[in-house]
């Protein structure tokens, strides 16, 4: 993305930035592509940052790393 184009898009409101980029998915996609991006989208609600801070509050980095360990030898 060029310094220009990224002037433009910071130009554009929220519903515009929204409308060009379904433009592109739908030229990039196709008319299938699209469909099937409008089906499987959600939009999220909440405040992700403040929910995963909640559920991660007890947890520490060397509780997350042993964790992700245990798992993937277990899928091994």
């Amino acid at each position: 993305m060029n310094r220009e184009t990224q002037s433009s898009i910071d130009e554009m409101s929220d519903e515009q930035l929204n409308q060009r980029a379904m433009e592109i998915l739908q030229r990039e996609l196709g008319a299938d592509g699209f469909a099937r991006f409008l089906r499987v989208y959600r939009p999220g609600t909440g405040d992700f940052t403040r929910d995963r801070r909640t559920w991660q509050s007890g947890f520490t980095v060397r509780q997350i790393v042993e964790d992700i360990k245990k798992r993937r030898e277990k899928s091994a």
